[in-house]
């Protein structure tokens, strides 16, 4: 399996990193790819990456979370560090509506500067798009080029959003939420192919069914993984297989 969209590398693993590392290599897990938030991010993110380098594949990006009054100067120095190499996608971009309303107009010229960096430099995007999914839908199609790609992470929309973002060439994160009831993802993502879904966690947030409330991780997936298969009606090699295959497609680390 492939964790596409994990912080394993915050305080939260701090007590048992070494041990949930072990977890995830029990359960099948192979890669785990880890969104950056801001400057305070990347030494605890590059510090993971050497202890474990065949694991945890880094990206780089300014979460819209951390956008504050000095965005400009801070995306200065992620774009300095994005240069430098290695990062294997632009993330974790996008725009929150939940914890500060205030500040969506400079989340939204952030998230077209950070797209048009990956734009330029033919890197996948990670979207976050919490209470805004129509407006980053829009935002993306506005600045699409030829080739760029990505994932709308920890997707939790309707059907007509989900048609929308898999016609514009992107995939849909598929974590945690998909295994609440109440959130009723297998109706919304019926219609929608194995073909555009890609695996996540979100660690150490939004752990799935029976986990809920308690800290998420990477081992976790396995419980996405029979969700799915159950409302897939097909095997758990199959939903790994596709969902493996796509989350390469998206990272260019495509394997026959």
């Amino acid at each position: 399996m492939i964790d596409t969209h994990a912080h394993i590398y915050l305080d939260a693993f701090q007590d048992d990193r070494q041990e949930m590392m072990d977890r995830l290599s029990a359960a099948g897990v192979e890669e785990v790819y880890l969104p950056n938030i801001d400057l305070d991010s990347i030494p605890q993110i590059h510090s993971l990456v050497s202890m474990y380098p065949a694991i945890c594949k880094p990206m780089m990006g300014l979460h819209p979370c951390s956008v504050r009054d000095d965005w400009k100067e801070v995306l200065g120095k992620i774009e300095t560090e994005l240069d430098r190499g290695g990062y294997v996608a632009v993330g974790e971009i996008g725009l929150d509506g939940y914890w500060d309303k205030s500040t969506l107009p400079w989340q939204e010229e952030a998230l077209r500067t950070q797209i048009r960096w990956a734009n330029d430099r033919h890197l996948p995007i990670i979207l976050h798009t919490r209470d805004t999914m129509d407006r980053c839908i829009e935002i993306v199609s506005e600045e699409l080029k030829a080739g760029l790609t990505g994932i709308f992470h920890c997707f939790n929309g309707t059907a007509d959003q989900a048609r929308r973002i898999v016609r514009m060439g992107f995939y849909l994160g598929i974590g945690g939420v998909y295994t609440f009831k109440k959130a009723e993802m297998d109706k919304h993502l019926a219609d929608i192919p194995l073909d555009h879904l890609v695996l996540e966690t979100d660690s150490p947030y939004l752990a799935p069914v029976p986990y809920r409330g308690k800290r998420n991780e990477p081992a976790y997936l396995a419980s996405i993984v029979s969700k799915l298969s159950l409302d897939r009606n097909c095997s758990a090699d199959e939903i790994i297989r596709i969902t493996n295959r796509n989350a390469r497609t998206v990272f260019q680390q495509i394997n026959d």
